[in-house]
Order: structure tokens, then C-alpha cells, then sequence
């Protein structure tokens, strides 16, 4: 992981007293768009996940209204409600014809070639961004310029409106609730909000939440962990502050050398191997040598891998190389394990369809983080198995000698 998640808040420009709101303010604010060889018809737009369910929205109103705080002031408005059609798309629907029905925006590096959703199941949606892959090779310099000259052009942008500083995430038990008011319906049970429970252990729980839904929802893993690395990283340079050799450090950082650190960085990002002989040079390295003191806790870091390769190349000049290795490369989209672990049926079918299996298999992580951690510890008790076998095989030898 190279970033992390900031949260700020986002101001409501307008609050809803009335739900559903009409069709004519949602069709403002969302457009449909349909890419392939032929224009959608009726049976196309059923298999959609956008349709309108009218039962199911004054069911999940009547609900929030009953059980969350923030909906208690709301009232359902069947007029509105009364706007929808339930087999029909509620926003405008614009259709783009291209040769092949590949979602070819948001390609993987090893893309099959295969057409997406084209016999059963829902179609792919897929949320857009303002940006394109060819624009992951251009310099800041030419975004830049590229930008200048959408905006000659009477280019429109969106504007989404923030806060002028980010939520806390020390002591805030209401600020997963308030990023994920799906996964917290009561709009309760945040992370903190258990006493004598740490961060660390809440989240682990709540990816092991029965139903599954914080395991497979895209973005809850990835901010619980980019939150962990953060609150560990602080936690560990506050403890830095607290040590004696902390005015050593600060008379570095208020010394450093720009100048030099930036040529530094330059050299070595051509693969120049660099050793340090001025005063100025070693003053960058020993700042870069604090950093990774504070990092290496830090899981996920690079300086955490660095120090496990380090780790490793000690372990081989101590008790030499091994003599064979073992690379586990195990198929999780057709091991039975491993759908069980992504399934949330109540019946578990270990034989379906290839495509099920991996649209089930890539939409929980989790599971398969999991999984892999069960061939990996197998594979290590076999190991032990086969090192405890040889010492009584040894052992029987020479009680016959």
C-alpha cells in the first residue's frame, strides 16, 4: 500500500424530510449508459442491479425509521414513491455502440479477452472515475496542461464539497457508522464503541460478522487497514518522542539539506548506489534511518518487508541455504475451502458454475486471505510432520545398529 485514507466530512447541501425523493431529482444527478453491439431491451434492463423495487424501499424506510436516530424526522412520501416502475430504469438511459461488449474502461492485467456478463447473471455495473488508465503514465506536468486545456474548452467538473479538516480517527466511534451506513444499519457499534475492546480486535470481528457483508464490501478492508497502519505509525512516533535521543533527531530534521536529499532521491531512483561522505549526505541518511525506525512496526511498510528481507538473508548466513523450496500457488476460485470460506448461502454448493465460482471467490477478500493462510500453515505442519518422522526414522536406525 502506498496511501492512505483520509475522511472528512461532507457538507449536505440539502436535507430530506420526504423519502424517496422524486424521480425528477434523482434523474439530476445519475445517467445509465449502456456500451455493446446492441441497444438494451426489456429483458436486458431486469438483469440490471439499478432497478426500483417499490416494496423494498418503503420496507427499508419503515425500517431506518423504526430502529436508526438520524431517520426518525423522516416521512415517507408515496407520492414520490408512487413515481417509480418497478421493471424500468428510474434515470435517464443513454446507449453507446461499440463492437464488443468487454467493459474495456477498467481492464485487469491479465484480461482474458472474455466478454463480461453476456449469458446469465447481472450485467456489470461500473462506477467511472474522472480519470483513465492512459492518463497513469502521464508526469504531474502534463495532467496539469491536459487539465488547462479542458477547462479552455468550457469543460464541465464536479464538485463535491469537504470540510476544512479530516475526522478524527482516535476516540470516534461514529465515524464508520456515518462511511458505512450500510454495514451499520442502526447507525450504532463503530469502531470504539466497545468497551475493553481494542481497534485492532473490532475490526477482526467484524470481518468475521457472520453474514459477511464487511468482507465483501470493497472499500471497508482497505480503510480499516489504512486506519491501522496510521495509529501505528503515530503511536510509534510518539513513543520516539518520549526516548532521549529525540533532540539528536529533531536538530537533523531542522538541518536537513533539501537540496541534497532531492539529489539523493534522484540519484537513487536512477539505481545509483549511493554511500554518504558528506556531513550533509549522512544527515539525510540518518533521518531515512529514523523513518524506518518509526516504520517498521508498521505492517504492511516497506521498511517492515525490508526488515523481513533482512530477517531471512541472516537465517541463510546462519544456517545456510535450503536445499529445495516450495512455491504454493493454490487455485482459490476452484478449491472447495475457499468457497466455502467466500460463500454466504446458508447451504453450502461447493460445485458451480465457473463463472459463479469467481464472481463468489473475488468479491470477499477476506476469504481469501484466509485461505491462503490454511494452505500456508499446512503446508508448514506437514513440514513438521516430515522433520518429526526423519527424527524417529533415525532414532528406529539406531537402536537396530
Amino acid at each position: 500500500m502506498t496511501a492512505n485514507a483520509l475522511s472528512f466530512e461532507s457538507p449536505v447541501p440539502k436535507i430530506y424530510n420526504f423519502l424517496p425523493i422524486s424521480k425528477a431529482e434523482l434523474d439530476e444527478v445519475l445517467v445509465v449508459l449502456f456500451t455493446g453491439p446492441k441497444q438494451p431491451v426489456k429483458d436486458d434492463l431486469k438483469r440490471t442491479p439499478f432497478l426500483i423495487r417499490k416494496k423494498n424501499i418503503k420496507d427499508a424506510l419503515d425500517w431506518l425509521i423504526l430502529n436508526h436516530s438520524d431517520y426518525a424526522q423522516v416521512t415517507v412520501s408515496e407520492e414520490n414513491l408512487a413515481e417509480y416502475d418497478d421493471d424500468d430504469i428510474p434515470v435517464t438511459i443513454q446507449y453507446k455502440e461499440t463492437l464488443s461488449a468487454k467493459t474495456s474502461g477498467t481492464p485487469a492485467v491479465n484480461n482474458m479477452e472474455e466478454e463480461d456478463g453476456t449469458e446469465e447473471g447481472e450485467c456489470p455495473f461500473i462506477m467511472h472515475g474522472l480519470t483513465g488508465t492512459q492518463m497513469e503514465e502521464m508526469s504531474n506536468s502534463a495532467l496539469k496542461t491536459l487539465a488547462l486545456q479542458y477547462f479552455n474548452q468550457s469543460g464541465k467538473v464536479l464538485g463535491i464539497g469537504q470540510a476544512s479538516k479530516f475526522e478524527s480517527i482516535w476516540n470516534n466511534p461514529q465515524l464508520y457508522p456515518s462511511m458505512f451506513p450500510w454495514l451499520f444499519p442502526y447507525g450504532l457499534g463503530g469502531i470504539g464503541s466497545v468497551y475493553r475492546m481494542s481497534p485492532t480486535a473490532h475490526k477482526k470481528w467484524l470481518l468475521m460478522y457472520h453474514d459477511k457483508r464487511f468482507q465483501t464490501d470493497a472499500a471497508f478492508s482497505f480503510i480499516a487497514f489504512s486506519h491501522e497502519q496510521i495509529m501505528r505509525s503515530s503511536t510509534r512516533a510518539l513513543l520516539l518522542t518520549e526516548k532521549s535521543k529525540f533532540a539528536a533527531i529533531t536538530e537533523r530534521i531542522m538541518n536537513l539539506d533539501e537540496d541534497v536529499l532531492a539529489s539523493i532521491a534522484t540519484r537513487m531512483a536512477n539505481g545509483e548506489q549511493i554511500k554518504p561522505e558528506t556531513t550533509e549526505e549522512k544527515n539525510c541518511f540518518d533521518i531515512v534511518k529514523d523513518l524506518d525506525h518509526v516504520a517498521a512496526g508498521v505492517n504492511g511498510s516497506s521498511t517492515s518487508k525490508k526488515y523481513q528481507r533482512n530477517e531471512i538473508w541472516s537465517l541463510i548466513y546462519r544456517i545456510g541455504s535450503p536445499l529445495w523450496y516450495i512455491t504454493l500457488s493454490p487455485v482459490d476460485t476452484k478449491h472447495p475451502i475457499c468457497i466455502y470460506y467466500a460463500g454466504t448461502g446458508e447451504v453450502f454448493e461447493p460445485i458451480m458454475p465457473a463463472d459463479q465460482r469467481m464472481r463468489v471467490v473475488t468479491s470477499n477478500p477476506v476469504a481469501c486471505a484466509r485461505f491462503f493462510k490454511f494452505m500456508v500453515l499446512k503446508m508448514s505442519s506437514v513440514r513438521e510432520y516430515m522433520v518429526m518422522l526423519k527424527d524417529i526414522m533415525a532414532l528406529l536406525n539406531n537402536k537396530v545398529d
